[in-house]
C-alpha cells in the first residue's frame, strides 16, 4: 500500500514496524511518551506499546546513552531520541568515548545496536541551540555510524536499517524535512527495505546501508549532498537544467562511512564536484569526501571540488539563518564557478 505521508510520519510508521518485528527494540528519550516528542515522530507509541517499550526520561542526555548502552549489554536495541541537535552535547563524553568504542573493547564479541535519534539543521526559525548540524563530530570518531535521510522513503526504510544493524548509528533528521510528503511503499517487504531475513526468524541483518543514490543522471557537474540540502541540490539541477546544463545529483545517505564509490564513479564522468551541506564546511564532511575523491579521480577532474556550507561561526539568530544557509543560488553559483574553469 502506498501512502502520501509526510517523513515524520515515515520515521513513526518506520519505528512502529521494527517494534512489532522485535520486542527488544525499545523508544527512549524526553517527552516520547503521551506527548509524542516535540515533533510527534512518537506519536502513539507508548499507547500500543506501553510504558516499558516508550520511556520517558528525565532530562539527561547523558543519563539516556548511557542508560540504552546497559540496555544494549541485556540484549536490548534502544532507540534514543536527542530532542534537538544542540542538546546532544552533554551525552557527546558517553557517545564517543563509551558507545563507539565499547564493541571494540569486546573484541567483537558485544554489540550495540543502539540508534541515536537527532533532528538536526536550521530552517525553522528556531532559537539558539536548535539548529546545529553536528554531524562530522561524530563521523570522526571511529565505531559510529552517521547516517541522514533526505526524503519520507528513505526515513522509512533507513530507521528500520539502523535498528536492525549491530553497530551503533547517529541517525540524524533534517527537521526542515519533517513535513515534506512523498507516497510510501508501507507494505514494502524487508527485502526491499535493505534487510536481510535471518533464517532462524531472528532479528534480520542488514546491508548498503552506506550506498549512495543517484537521483538525476548529468555529464558537466556533480553534486554530492544529504539530509537537508538534497532537496536543494535537486531544484539546483533543475534550474541548471533549464539552462541547458546536465547536472548528476547523489544523495549520499550516509555520511559515516561515505560511499566514495558512487560518487568517484559520477565525478569520472563529469569532471566537476560541488558537494551540500548545512554544516560549516570547515573540516566538515564536504572536505573529506573532496579529499577522497581528489584521490581517486584526479586525472578525471577538470575542475577543483567546491564546497557550500554553513559559514564557520556559530548558528546565527533565526532572522538572518537563510544567509547563513546554502541556498538555491549559492549553489547555482557554485555550478557555474566550477564549469568556468
Amino acid at each position: 500500500m502506498t501512502e502520501r505521508i509526510a517523513m515524520a510520519k515515515a520515521i513513526n510508521l518506520g519505528l512502529r514496524r521494527a517494534m512489532e518485528r522485535d520486542s527488544k527494540v525499545m523508544i527512549m528519550g524526553e517527552d516520547v511518551g503521551p506527548l509524542g516528542g516535540v515533533f510527534r515522530v512518537t506519536d502513539s507509541l507508548q499507547k500500543d506499546f506501553g510504558d516499558s517499550r516508550v520511556v520517558d526520561t528525565p532530562l539527561a542526555e547523558s543519563g539516556i546513552i548511557g542508560t540504552a548502552i546497559g540496555l544494549a549489554y541485556a540484549g536490548y536495541r534502544p532507540v534514543c531520541e536527542i530532542q534537538f541537535d544542540g542538546f546532544i552535547f552533554p551525552a557527546f563524553d558517553q557517545i564517543t568515548t563509551q558507545l563507539a568504542k565499547a564493541r571494540y573493547r569486546s573484541g567483537g564479541r558485544v554489540k550495540f545496536p543502539i540508534v541515536i535519534r537527532v533532528p538536526y539543521g536550521g530552517g525553522i526559525g528556531a532559537v539558539e541551540h536548535h539548529s546545529e548540524s553536528p554531524e562530522a563530530l561524530f563521523a570522526h570518531t571511529a565505531g559510529l555510524r552517521v547516517m541522514s535521510p533526505a526524503t519520507p522513503s528513505d526515513a522509512f526504510a533507513m530507521i528500520q536499517q539502523a535498528i536492525a544493524s549491530p553497530d551503533p548509528i547517529l541517525f540524524f533528521e533534517p527537521k526542515a524535512r519533517y513535513w515534506d510528503k512523498e507516497d510510501v511503499d508501507l507494505q514494502a517487504d524487508d527485502a526491499a527495505l535493505g534487510l536481510i531475513p535471518a533464517p532462524d526468524g531472528a532479528v534480520p541483518g542488514v546491508a548498503g546501508l552506506e550506498r549512495a543514490r543517484v537521483l538525476t543522471s548529468g555529464t558537466e557537474v556533480t553534486i554530492a549532498a544529504y539530509g537537508p540540502t538534497v532537496k536543494t541540490a535537486l531544484s539546483a539541477a533543475r534550474v541548471a537544467g533549464e539552462e541547458g546544463r546536465s547536472i548528476e545529483v547523489i544523495d549520499l545517505r550516509s555520511i559515516s562511512p561515505l560511499d566514495i564509490d558512487t560518487v568517484a564513479t559520477s565525478v569520472t564522468k563529469t569532471g566537476r564536484l560541488v558537494v551540500v551541506h548545512e554544516a560549516p564546511t570547515f573540516f566538515g564532511a564536504g572536505a573529506e569526501l573532496a579529499a577522497a575523491v581528489t584521490e581517486k579521480c584526479f586525472y578525471s577532474m577538470q575542475a577543483p571540488v567546491l564546497r557550500v556550507g554553513g559559514f564557520h561561526t556559530p548558528y546565527p539568530p533565526a532572522n538572518i539563518e537563510e544567509e547563513y544557509l546554502p541556498s538555491l543560488d549559492r549553489v547555482l553559483d557554485a555550478v557555474d564557478a566550477t564549469l568556468a574553469y
